[in-house]
């Protein structure tokens, strides 16, 4: 086991984000529009993409260099042939404390009881609204809840008995809807966590007036649904926490754009190319596939995550507004596409 990594402001490396594919059943116009990404668009090849022995090498490397989280993501991850066979890899990673996999849920009730067999810990299910009109608006796949309201039934009757479910909130998309979708699931065991849209990738044409705050967000629903704040979980709980005044659960807000917390950020994307990304909003980062495949060394490879770490030095989000210009438009360079990394 190798000493905790910490990078050039002290903060040390906790959590992995893998991306299995990148490829997607959805075309939400903030990820990944359907007037680029259409049918003849060339996802990467599968010789490109790690295989789940190359992703389960990777991940044991840095688990012993101090992860104990792991999220796999995509693209949509289920999309992945034999899902669950790394699973089963990296659950038994010694020293990995949890392991969750992020879906749009289209594809969750066919494959819910196979993944919890499988021994993953826990799920979160993107759902940007519960309106049919605005769900297919955000989904460009004019696919209803129901498929996805079936999965998260689904899910829940398997084990996973506390679900998380995402909602990344846009002024003039969902803004109307997001106070229903915490209605829904108010009293449930399962955590609605609200996100404020923000600028990842160069094609979701992202204008500061699009935000809605976590502040607007709160208040919208604590007028309806009363709610006080809670502490955090852990350290670094990208969430703030709020709990129902009357015991029926609670929400979380992640507000990345006017709450910046770039200052306990220990996360490390994995893309599904095999390279090192370290800030949701970077341009690229080093390979890891390339050095495997030319034979490298577990201790070579080390190298290149400690180097790619301790160098790090991101905060996008305290700068954003650095960047952002009084019509709203940030002017920041290119980033990586979110569905190359997985959020």
């Amino acid at each position: 086991m190798n000493p905790p990594l910490t990078d050039t402001l002290g903060r040390s490396l906790r959590d992995l984000r893998i991306s299995l594919t990148d490829r997607c059943n959805f075309r939400c116009p903030y990820c990944m529009p359907a007037e680029i990404f259409g049918e003849h668009y060339e996802f990467l090849p599968r010789e490109d993409i790690l295989s789940f022995e190359e992703i389960e090498r990777v991940a044991r490397l840095l688990v012993g260099l101090g992860v104990k989280k792991i999220r796999l993501t995509g693209g949509e991850p289920l999309l992945r042939r034999d899902i669950t066979n790394v699973i089963r890899q990296l659950v038994e990673i010694e020293g990995l404390e949890d392991l969750a996999l992020t879906t749009n849920g289209y594809l969750l009730a066919r494959h819910a009881r196979e993944l919890h067999d499988a021994g993953l810990h826990r799920l979160t299910i993107s759902v940007d609204s519960l309106d049919d009109e605005v769900f297919r608006e955000m989904n460009g796949r004019d696919y209803t809840t129901d498929t996805v309201l079936e999965g998260i039934d689904a899910a829940t009757a398997a084990g996973f008995h506390s679900l998380k479910i995402n909602c990344v909130v846009q002024r003039g998309v969902n803004d109307d809807t997001f106070v229903d979708l915490a209605r829904h699931f108010k009293g449930t065991p399962h955590i609605v966590r609200f996100i404020e849209f923000m600028d990842v990738g160069n094609r979701n044409d992202w204008n500061l007036s699009r935000v809605i705050s976590a502040r607007e967000i709160i208040d919208r629903i604590d007028s309806e649904m009363p709610l006080e704040p809670v502490s955090p979980n852990y350290r670094g709980e990208v969430a703030n926490r709020h709990a129902y005044r009357d015991g029926a659960g609670e929400i979380g807000v992640i507000a990345s754009v006017t709450q910046p917390f770039c200052g306990d950020c220990g996360r490390l994307r994995l893309s599904t190319d095999g390279r090192l990304i370290t800030c949701l909003f970077a341009a690229g980062g080093p390979s890891l596939r390339d050095p495997m495949r030319a034979g490298a060394t577990d201790h070579e490879l080390i190298q290149i995550i400690q180097g790619n770490w301790t160098g790090r030095a991101d905060r996008y989000s305290e700068e954003r507004s650095d960047h952002t210009d009084r019509d709203g438009e940030v002017h920041s360079g290119p980033k990586i596409e979110m569905y190359q990394i997985g959020g």
